[in-house]
Formats: structure tokens, sequence, C-alpha cells
């Protein structure tokens, strides 16, 4: 019993999740920075199109945490698969999954603000 584990077992079932955390991290922290800093684009508006942008940045930034959140739990589902041949294409699936969500959920902040 304990051939078939050996066998079983996937050689570099790490490297994809490996690579998809030097990835999702680092484009996390930036889309997080440059979401949080986002209301320093309308530091010079006016009162109508201030109320306008914090309306809209109230439920833009919340949704990109969201998304972060979202890609940061692929990115544990990746590493957390069992280290089997036969999860290695779930295991890359969420491993790719993981980094392609970030820009998506930056785009959909991006969508969701009434920019000045």
């Amino acid at each position: 019993m304990s051939n078939n584990l050996l066998v079983e077992r996937a050689p570099g079932a790490w490297i994809a999740p490996l690579i998809s955390t030097l990835v999702t991290i680092p484009a996390c922290l930036i889309a997080y920075v440059v979401g949080g800093l986002s209301p320093m684009a309308c530091d010079s508006c006016g009162d109508a199109q201030a109320d306008a942008f914090d309306a809209s940045y109230g439920i833009a930034f919340p949704a990109l945490l969201a998304g972060l959140g979202i890609a940061l739990v692929l990115l544990f589902v990746s590493w957390a698969l069992p280290w089997e041949q036969r999860y290695m294409a779930r295991r890359a699936l969420f491993a790719l999954a993981a980094p392609l969500l970030v820009p998506l959920a930056y785009l959909v902040f991006a969508a969701l603000v009434d920019w000045p």
C-alpha cells in the first residue's frame, strides 16, 4: 500500500503554486496600495464631484478587497491540494487563476469608481 502512495506523488507539484505565489502576493500588494491611494485623485474636486467619488469609492474599495481576498484563497487552495498526480491539473488551474484574478479585481474597482 505504501508503494502506491509513492507512485501517486507528483514530482514538481510545488512549482505552479510557487510561481503563482511569487506573482500573486506582489500583485495583490500593488493593487491594494494603488486602490488605497486612489482617493488622492479627488483632492482638488469640488463638493459635488467629491461626494460622487466618495460614494462610489465606498462601494468599489470593498469590492477590490473581496477580489484580492478571493485571489489569495485560490492561491491557498493551490498549495493545500494533496500532492498527488491526479490533482496536478486542479493545482495548476488554481495557481493560474489566482494571479489572473488580481488585475480583474482592479478593473472592477476602477470601473465602479466615479473618477473626476
